[in-house]
């Protein structure tokens, strides 16, 4: 029945042609009350996965802006635990948040943070393992929690600043974040501008030579690994044939 999908999501849409009770009647009041629970259990879903925004929005507007995403991006799975993806672009051109730019990356660090907690799980290598001779031409190969994101907005102030009792207000400008799970749960933490160029050549594939020089000058090589095995993010070097 393809009308059924659209018409469950669009409150003036007619009733799906040959939907009836148990008696043969037309089922409308039946089908407008699983409607409106479909849109509050979507809408209570996308508040789940993204507190912050929620938060700095308020929930009234909030539960507004998602019934209009929801509508335009409905689930492409029964599994919600990743749905939001296009949640942070819909921010970005939804005029009437415009004047919170930093809405869209804040959302980003929020489903990045999702999308850790739901990554395969992988063993970390010793760190003895790098002090192989051949560091420089190998390949470092990263948890697939591990992630970086760069953005123009203290990002990560934002997000302490609405998850942490007592945490400082958010100030500040640009920041990169490193999304990593050492164990059970996500971990983001600020890390510099080069860390994150460092790390993503490496995400990339770059050889660990070709990685640091990505990283530009001024890069705390030492400092970044260390934070990398703390994270438990590198899983595996790849040696040179």
């Amino acid at each position: 029945m393809t009308a059924f999908a659209p018409a469950l999501l669009d409150p003036a849409a007619a009733l799906p042609p040959g939907l009836v009770d148990a008696a043969g009647h037309p089922a409308g009041r039946r089908f407008d009350v699983y409607r409106n629970n479909v849109t509050v259990s979507l809408t209570d879903a996308l508040a789940t996965g993204f507190p912050v925004i929620r938060k700095l929005v308020g929930e009234a507007f909030f539960r507004a802006m998602a019934v209009i995403f929801l509508r335009a991006h409905p689930p492409a799975s029964p599994v919600l635990a990743l749905w939001g993806d296009a949640f942070p672009g819909f921010l970005e051109r939804f005029g009437p948040v415009a004047h919170l730019p930093y809405l869209a990356d804040t959302a980003r660090l929020e489903y990045a943070l999702r999308r850790a907690y739901h990554a395969g799980d992988a063993a970390p290598i010793p760190p003895e393992a790098l002090g192989t001779p051949d560091l420089m031409s190998a390949r470092l190969r990263l948890a697939p929690a591990t992630q970086v994101l760069a953005s123009p907005y203290p990002i990560h102030a934002i997000w302490r600043a609405n998850t942490e009792p007592g945490a400082p207000p958010a100030d500040g400008g640009a920041e990169t974040v490193l999304i990593a799970r050492p164990d059970w749960d996500p971990w983001p933490r600020p890390v510099t501008p080069e860390a994150g160029r460092f790390i993503t050549a490496l995400q990339a594939g770059a050889p660990f030579g070709a990685a640091a020089e990505a990283a530009g000058t001024g890069h705390d090589l030492a400092a970044t690994l260390t934070l990398l095995l703390d994270t438990k993010s590198i899983t595996a070097i790849e040696l040179p044939a």
